[in-house]
């Protein structure tokens, strides 16, 4: 009789073996993280649930490059009930757009997250220390912005591609002139002229910042085209130290697909 051979399974987001229900997995992302001669960042995990939790950590430069973490010789984490831990990057040159994601493996198919992810900035000038707070946030298909400078002076949209496919991102600077476009619904709709444009391609696991100012612009919008994208409005709280806090009130839209 033939012996039986049995094939390794290998499991990518969530599947199922043998009946068995499909893990499910929820991934944070932490953009904007600052490493230079004046400022560091950290990146805080902690589990809220009252059970143990599994998560990885997975730490990138702006190029998409990986970067380690200090005192972590891989990426998973294991989080009794309570613990929180902390890392900072293994940064070797200066950036402003360091970024983390957090993959928390969820118990059972309607269970709900318990780690809660955040981190800080903390930068020096002469005596002084300034301490800027970064907010996790979540993926999503396509996201979009449009705002009036007014509103948001000297702020930056930063873009996170936290896929393994390239992605794409249109700047438009306009100085307020609108045309109408004849024969498209809904009749008459205005539609903003780009004084100036910026059109990329963000590498996987890249970001990009974009600043909002342009030339004396008065209307600012961003379009992205990517499975898997952050968007962060960013507000300088010092210039010259490249030190930046999140503007919570910037939202952000998602393409709607017919």
């Amino acid at each position: 009789m033939a012996a039986t051979r049995y094939l390794p399974v290998l499991c990518l987001g969530a599947c199922s073996i043998l009946g068995a229900p499909p893990a499910r997995f929820l991934e944070s992302v932490l953009p904007g993280l600052v490493y230079n001669k004046a400022c560091t960042s950290t990146v805080a995990l902690r589990n809220l649930a009252d059970q143990p939790v599994a998560v990885e950590i997975e730490a990138h430069q702006g190029s998409g490059a990986l970067v380690p973490l200090e005192g972590l010789s891989g990426k998973a984490v294991h989080l009794d009930p309570g613990q929180q831990s902390s890392y900072q990057l293994q940064m070797e040159e200066a950036t402003t757009t360091g970024w983390v994601k957090v993959r928390e493996l969820l118990s059972s198919p309607d269970a709900s997250t318990s780690v809660a992810v955040s981190g800080t900035t903390e930068c020096h000038d002469s005596n002084e220390l300034r301490i800027a707070s970064r907010a996790a946030a979540y993926p999503s298909r396509d996201p979009w912005f449009s705002g009036n400078i007014a509103e948001m002076p000297g702020e930056v949209i930063l873009m996170v591609n936290t896929s393994a496919r390239p992605a794409r991102a249109h700047a438009c600077y306009s100085a307020g002139n609108l045309y109408s476009v004849p024969n498209v619904s809904p009749p008459g709709e205005l539609r903003r002229i780009c004084s100036d444009t910026v059109d990329v391609q963000i590498p996987p696991f890249g970001s990009r910042e974009f600043p909002v100012e342009r030339e004396g612009n008065v209307h600012f919008a961003l379009r992205t085209e990517g499975e898997s994208i952050v968007l962060q409005g960013l507000c300088a709280l010092d210039a010259a130290l490249k030190i930046y806090a999140v503007d919570s009130t910037i939202t952000f839209g998602e393409e709607v697909k017919h």
